[in-house]
């Protein structure tokens, strides 16, 4: 970026994943202002290092026009498996380019024209628009994340079963999104990733029988692999799943099917 200390817009800061891109942001020098919904967290994103907080909605193009004012760079990445996911991606790339925003970094999702799946399929218009801009655009393909055992850890503990909705001997390639977060905060503060796709993923695939191995051995107990239904997998996830979408599920190989919970 031609700013020594640009202002980065973070879409989703409060969400699991997008907030991991703040201390990267911080380390980097960034001055970062905060999209979120709720004021009452505003301060707890000042002691975290965000200079400036605004409140907003992703369905109301006034507040992303607002939102993105005066920004250098803006990291999005969307809530996962709404059903106007897209929209809202497309709305806010449009508001980004229309206030000549120079930078934007979309956090997507590995081998996203597999759009059998919804939560893929949501995120090709959101490239697509970008395409379409004058930005300096960075868009990330990530694999599984990691965090999402770190999401199911205490019923894994708790029940001694460590589940996923595909076979249990499947390799399976996994990131840790704080991987993701360092490489989307180089993007918004330098130049050498510009107008790049990446599929990220960490060294490595294991299958969820070698993983619950590994907790065994760390936690001194047995840890068995489970492999439940798409349905009860959902619906213990609290997926919005449709039949239909689980029937496809049931048909994508496991490393297509991210399963995204952000």
């Amino acid at each position: 970026m031609r700013a020594p200390n640009p202002t980065v817009l973070v879409v989703g800061a409060t969400g699991r994943f997008a907030g991991l891109v703040l201390p990267e942001l911080v380390r980097r020098n960034a001055t970062i202002r905060a999209l979120i919904r709720d004021p009452a967290s505003a301060e707890k994103f000042r002691r975290l290092g965000v200079s400036e907080v605004v409140t907003g909605n992703l369905r109301d193009p006034q507040s992303l026009e607002d939102a993105v004012e005066g920004v250098d760079g803006v990291f999005h990445i969307g809530p996962a498996f709404a059903p106007d996911e897209a929209a809202m991606g497309v709305a806010m790339v449009e508001a980004a380019a229309r206030a000549g925003v120079r930078k934007f970094v979309f956090s997507s999702v590995i081998q996203p024209t597999n759009t059998r799946l919804k939560n893929h399929a949501s995120k090709v218009p959101v490239e697509d628009s970008l395409y379409s801009t004058n930005m300096e655009y960075t868009i990330l393909h990530p694999a599984n994340f990691m965090q999402n055992i770190a999401a199911a850890w205490p019923s894994i503990v708790r029940d001694g079963v460590f589940s996923e909705p595909f076979p249990k001997t499947a390799k399976l390639a996994r990131v840790d999104y704080r991987d993701v977060a360092e490489v989307a905060a180089i993007a918004l503060t330098e130049a050498r990733l510009s107008y790049a796709t990446l599929e990220l993923c960490a060294d490595g695939m294991h299958s969820r029988e070698e993983i619950a191995s590994m907790m065994s051995e760390e936690l001194g107990r047995p840890i068995s692999a489970g492999e439940p239904t798409f349905g009860e997998w959902a619906a213990n996830a609290r997926l919005p799943y449709d039949d239909r979408q689980l029937q496809l599920l049931a048909t994508t190989t496991p490393s297509t099917a991210s399963a995204e919970t952000a």
